[in-house]
């Protein structure tokens, strides 16, 4: 951890929250997450945060997020979204970009795939 134990860490307000992706039996998943219980700040950068700072709150919203029962939840709802900001699911805004840049590939090749078996089963 880059953050001195004197220095606080800075967490700026968190943003209100969109609904949620979808729902189950239970209620909606965002009910039973961890950082609607405390440490919610963490999550969302200040304004001129500096990247030493920046790094470490995310490190400590990413603890909060291994120990969380909705995580996987959480991550698909902000790639969905997209959320832009924020750590969500374990996921930076940047980190989330990087999946949704690979799901899109992925799926370009699977459709490239299909045209290919399609043309030549026929």
């Amino acid at each position: 951890m880059l953050h001195l134990p004197h220095q606080p860490v800075q967490v700026a307000a968190v943003p209100p929250q969109r609904a949620p992706a979808r729902e189950d039996e239970a209620g909606p998943w965002h009910t039973e997450a961890v950082c609607r219980r405390d440490e919610a700040g963490l999550f969302f950068a200040p304004s001129k945060e500096p990247t030493a700072a920046r790094l470490s709150r995310e490190e400590a919203a990413k603890r909060v997020c291994a120990r969380c029962p909705v995580m996987v939840e959480c991550r698909e709802h902000a790639l969905l979204q997209p959320e832009p900001y924020g750590v969500w699911g374990g996921l930076t805004a940047a980190e989330r970009r990087v999946v949704l840049a690979r799901r899109r590939r992925r799926e370009v090749e699977l459709r490239k795939a299909a045209t290919d078996r399609i043309a030549a089963a026929g």
